[in-house]
């Protein structure tokens, strides 16, 4: 939903969240902290309670700003600053990195970027830009994390497939030295490269494996289970659902890959990227951003029944 984005920045095309303010150019780190919103600090203070008395063990994390709290943390936890966060970016991708989004969700508690890498890869024909995610959060609710994401550009859907030979995604907790541990992450995450090539080869793999309409449907029969004691309008949303996938199945940018699992990979992605839930909950936009940075469960679940193997 609207309000639970504050802030985005986008370069030419609408982001993912479809939110935004359009700039000419990728800017550098520092215009991206500037233009998303970014640029403030993170904060702690004491804890007291009602009657004065100090709570000792826990620090509140406010923004330097409004002085608007973003939570309660343990003494252990040590902010990682916006501007850590996108120097750390920098230092990954080089200073000349191309930011095209970023942003604050729930009113600064949880802070994302999106950066493009540099060189686009073809996949089975198709071109792939490849993005660095990153995503901080300043309530202590969650780690650092960082991703490699996909982006199919004839319908720019993310396929951040899991991949039993190469990781997505590196994280850590709000502990230790923060610095140390995005030098860890700068290693972890320059092996994006190995991603990416062991995504050809399952990509590959699964563009060369035939799934008939049968299996197919048993696969959605799975994925979307309907019960003897459902209520006929539950009944009724997952018909739509399954109706839903079979649209993006049958589109035209699916056609040379239908009747595979490569296919049908495509087509969930396409499913979970751009259909809307029925009823939008109030964490709507942020659970999206999960799922770009984590993957999808949908995703995840049909990649296992397909039993993909390298």
């Amino acid at each position: 939903m609207a309000h639970e984005v504050e802030r985005m920045m986008y370069v030419r095309e609408k982001p993912w969240h479809g939110l935004g303010t359009m700039v000419q150019e990728a800017p550098t780190s520092a215009d991206a902290l500037r233009i998303a919103g970014l640029d403030w600090e993170v904060k702690q203070r004491d804890v007291y309670r009602e009657d004065g008395t100090q709570i000792f063990g826990w620090k509140e994390n406010y923004r330097s700003t409004d002085n608007q709290s973003l939570g309660l943390v343990t003494n252990r936890y040590q902010p990682c600053q916006n501007s850590e966060a996108f120097d750390f970016t920098d230092s990954l991708i080089g200073n000349g990195a191309r930011y095209e989004t970023a942003g604050s969700l729930k009113g600064g508690k949880k802070i994302w970027l999106l950066a493009k890498l540099e060189g686009e890869r073809k996949v089975l024909g198709d071109e792939f830009e490849n993005y660095l995610v990153f995503s901080n959060c300043h309530d202590g609710t969650g780690a650092i994390r960082c991703a490699i994401t996909p982006v199919r550009v004839v319908c720019n859907n993310t396929l951040n497939l899991a991949l039993n030979t190469a990781e997505r995604s590196w994280s850590t907790k709000h502990v230790g030295n923060i610095q140390a541990k995005l030098r860890e992450a700068e290693h972890a995450l320059f092996m994006a490269d190995k991603y990416l090539s062991e995504y050809a080869t399952y990509a590959e793999r699964m563009a060369n494996t035939p799934l008939p309409q049968e299996d197919l449907e048993a696969m959605l029969k799975f994925l979307f289970p309907v019960k003897e004691t459902d209520t006929d309008q539950k009944k009724e949303n997952i018909r739509q659902l399954k109706t839903e996938y079979m649209a993006c199945y049958f589109m035209p940018d699916i056609a040379q890959f239908r009747g595979t699992q490569w296919g049908a990979i495509n087509a969930m992605s396409d499913f979970v990227g751009h259909n809307k839930p029925m009823r939008q909950t109030r964490d709507y936009e942020a659970n999206r951003w999960g799922k770009i940075m984590g993957g999808h469960q949908l995703m995840d679940n049909m990649m296992r029944l397909m039993n993909v193997r390298k």
